[in-house]
């Protein structure tokens, strides 16, 4: 670097003099050559540091940071966040690489050194051992897991695993992390996307990643500015609050491009049993600690949105849905904090992470229960009073029993931070876990109910309606699900993310109430919920669509503009000149971010977009670019089969649809397809045998069923009943229990018109007078 420097200065002072020389000869084209060598010369000195442009303000790493910071430093490099990713030595490693070895299914699998190199021999493609050398460390407790980097810029995640526990606790040993996923067809396979470190880990693990992936080649090139999560993950660029340092004038956040300062700093009795805010100011923490303590769709690789404030800027969260929480939003798969934080009463007060957690080390700032009396009244919620377990024992601290933890990765236990009130009721009711029962795993919620009754007598919170109740009516299609859910998405005291949740699942139950009710919500000042909104106009028709989500084609929130294009772009065809005009810039904004997650499965969300247009050729090869990027995943075959379709090209779709199977041969929704392929064909017998393969191999799909049913009615009328009620049973949705009777009627059963009866239970009478007729 320095003899950059010298040398940048010795060209500048040569040129100087030139300079005089051109001005003299009026040679205007070489003055111009020389300035913009300077310029080069500058540049390559300025990346020679290591620094990178961003705006005005690049990445200056934390060696910068220490003078003026040692203690924040200093607390820093004892927290996960320095240990998150490394690079793979003595002094990272935790794992046993003394010919260490694990045997899994029967095979052994080694770890070794090659002098100071760490190496691995597992199993690879085509069930095949072989030798891959870790490059990388991933986190540090209560388990580390370890990275390959290939020749294409791939980096993955080995499947075996590090557990760093203490023996005492059951650790320091390997361990297979996904046992349940060892089939090269499986998503989570280590050499699949699923475990691809530059698409799924990448940005949360280190500082300043770009993830540089070429489209055109199928390759990455991925890069950090510090390999960690360092300073400047969480602060932003730092370089212009390094030259506020030199004289500390008014510059808005020291330099920075935000403020991460807490929401409140002083907290108020106001006459209750919790304290208050006294004032809200700005601040960005929530947002940028959201980055990556979150489940979501990454958008982009911008940080604007943490200056804006807006999360769904760079990142499209996944709502409450029955995939990661409970019904109750209790923490079910993995949600990395945020989703269970926005629906808690703290999230609501204005309480942000730092409140409660020292952001250098990320651990507590206080032991509990003077963590939570910060703001909660000691004479009401101390230990004992308030918990009915005697101090110093288990179940008598808060988290114990709102906080309720859940394990990951098998050792990693999290604490769920929605904060839940124990609700026995609920889990009598609907099935929802409860600290009570979790804890005191003898008893059951009749007595936990009791109990909170007697300790709790004036308590209005048990028995009282919740939200969960409409949320587990919609996901098993109980009738009046939809008026539950109306009465959620209107509930303006519960949290935007409860709302927006409920008014994605009203998207399943379309009709007039539950259109005003999301029309309304498309005009909420918050984002998330017109996000909810958004989405749950997804079944009605294409003029109601228009005219509900044309306006939100100008919405300030990116997401939102994302999922309107998204929805509306299946119109392009009918839509006037001046309709795709006022769309087109949503869309391009959409087709931006697919090209960015083209390593996964944009491409296959450009090629739908290209078929909605008309861009025929375009579409088929970006289906067939999504299937080379990504083989396993199926929709790419499905979608290029239904497009051959269309182009009456039925033996291209078999031939591509039998493609896919041949990689992931369980697919119930390929072999369906194919079946349906085969009924084009007019060859039954196969058919029929994909169709009976897409119910077994997905027998919770109702109407893998269904067709099948109407597959087989001709020539077996009694395997086409079971497969009707088989439909109906997995999905409790009334259309089938509709077809079903339809066909006892058809067939002349004895038992059509007790399925009448049962079905009229379900529906508006309205809707059985032409099977009454029949009858």
């Amino acid at each position: 670097m320095e003899n950059v420097i010298i040398f940048n200065r010795y060209v500048s002072a040569l040129l100087v003099t030139e300079y005089q020389m051109m001005i003299k000869q009026r040679d205007l084209v070489e003055l111009m050559k020389s300035v913009l060598f300077i310029l080069f010369i500058s540049l390559i000195s300025h990346f020679a540091d290591g620094a990178e442009l961003v705006g005005e303000s690049h990445f200056v790493g934390v060696n910068s940071c220490v003078e003026c910071h040692q203690k924040q430093v200093a607390e820093w490099q004892t927290s996960q966040h320095a240990q998150a990713m490394g690079h793979a030595s003595d002094e990272t490693v935790l794992a046993d690489f003394n010919q260490a070895s694990l045997m899994f299914e029967g095979k052994e699998n080694r770890f070794f050194r090659k002098g100071k190199e760490f190496w691995v021999n597992i199993e690879g493609p085509d069930n095949q051992f072989v030798d891959y050398q870790i490059k990388y460390t991933f986190g540090v407790y209560p388990l580390q897991q370890y990275m390959v980097e290939f020749d294409d810029g791939r980096v993955q995640l080995i499947p075996y695993t590090w557990d760093a526990r203490t023996k005492e606790e059951g650790g320091q040993r390997w361990y297979h992390l996904y046992p349940q996923f060892t089939q090269e067809s499986d998503e989570f396979f280590w050499l699949n996307e699923g475990q691809n470190w530059n698409y799924m880990c990448a940005d949360c693990h280190s500082t300043n990643v770009k993830k540089g992936y070429n489209k055109q080649k199928n390759t990455y090139q991925t890069t950090w500015s510090e390999i960690n999560v360092s300073c400047e993950a969480c602060h932003g660029a730092a370089s212009e609050h390094i030259k506020w340092t030199s004289h500390k004038n008014e510059t808005a956040n020291k330099g920075f491009d935000r403020t991460l300062q807490p929401s409140v700093t002083n907290w108020r009795d106001n006459g209750t049993r919790i304290r208050g805010p006294q004032a809200l100011q700005s601040s960005q923490q929530l947002t940028a600690c959201a980055q990556c303590h979150s489940r979501g769709v990454k958008l982009n690789e911008s940080t604007d949105n943490i200056q804006n404030n807006e999360y769904l800027d760079r990142q499209q969260l996944t709502l409450i849905n029955s995939e990661l929480y409970h019904s109750d939003g209790q923490i079910y798969d993995e949600n990395y904090v945020y989703g269970s934080f926005l629906q808690s009463k703290m999230s609501q007060a204005g309480v942000v992470c730092s409140n409660c957690h020292n952001p250098h080390t990320g651990k507590i700032k206080m032991a509990e229960p003077a963590l939570c009396l910060q703001c909660h009244s000691p004479t009401h919620y101390a230990s004992e009073v308030h918990s009915h377990h005697k101090a110093g024992t288990e179940g008598s601290l808060c988290s114990d029993c709102h906080m309720v933890e859940e394990k990951y990765m098998q050792v990693d236990l999290r604490k769920d931070h929605s904060w839940q009130i124990p609700r026995p009721d609920l889990s009598e009711k609907i099935g929802v876990p409860n600290a009570c029962v979790s804890c005191h795993k003898e008893k059951d919620n009749k007595w936990a109910s009791a109990m909170l009754a007697q300790w709790f007598p004036d308590s209005v919170i048990q028995n009282s309606a919740h939200f969960s109740q409409a949320f587990f009516a919609a996901d098993n299609r109980h009738q009046g699900a939809q008026i539950r859910l109306k009465e959620v998405a209107e509930n303006k005291q519960l949290s935007s993310i409860i709302t927006a949740s409920a008014l994605e699942r009203l998207a399943q139950y379309p009709g007039q109430l539950a259109y005003k009710t999301s029309l309304a919500s498309l005009k909420s000042s918050s984002s998330l919920v017109r996000m909810g909104a958004v989405q749950a106009m997804a079944p009605y028709s294409p003029e109601q669509q228009w005219q509900a989500l044309s306006p939100m084609l100008d919405d300030a929130v990116l997401s939102i503009r994302l999922l309107t294009a998204s929805i509306l772009v299946p119109q392009w065809p009918r839509l006037t000149l001046q309709q795709q005009a006022l769309l087109k810039p949503s869309l391009d904004e959409y087709l931006a971010v697919q090209e960015y997650n083209s390593d996964r499965a944009g491409r296959t969300n450009i090629a739908n977009v290209y078929r909605h247009q008309g861009l025929l050729a375009k579409a088929e090869a970006e289906y067939l670019g999504a299937i080379q990027v990504e083989p396993i995943y199926v929709l790419s075959y499905i979608n290029l089969a239904d497009l051959y379709r269309t182009l009456q090209r039925n033996d291209q779709a078999i031939a591509i649809l039998k493609q896919g199977l041949s990689v992931v041969k369980q697919s119930g929704v390929l072999h369906h397809a194919l079946g349906l392929a085969y009924i084009r064909d007019k060859n039954m017998t196969l058919a029929k045998a994909h169709l009976l393969n897409a119910t077994i191999f997905e027998p919770a799909n109702a109407r893998f069923h269904y067709i099948y049913a109407l597959a087989v009615e001709a020539q077996d009328q009694v395997q086409a009943e079971q497969s009707l009620i088989k439909a109906y049973e997995v999905s409790q949705d009334p259309q089938y229990l509709y077809q079903q009777c339809d066909f006892l009627i058809r067939h002349k059963r004895k038992n059509a018109a007790s399925c009448v009866e049962q079905l009229e239970e379900l529906v508006p009478v309205s809707a059985v007078k032409a099977l009454k007729r029949k009858l």
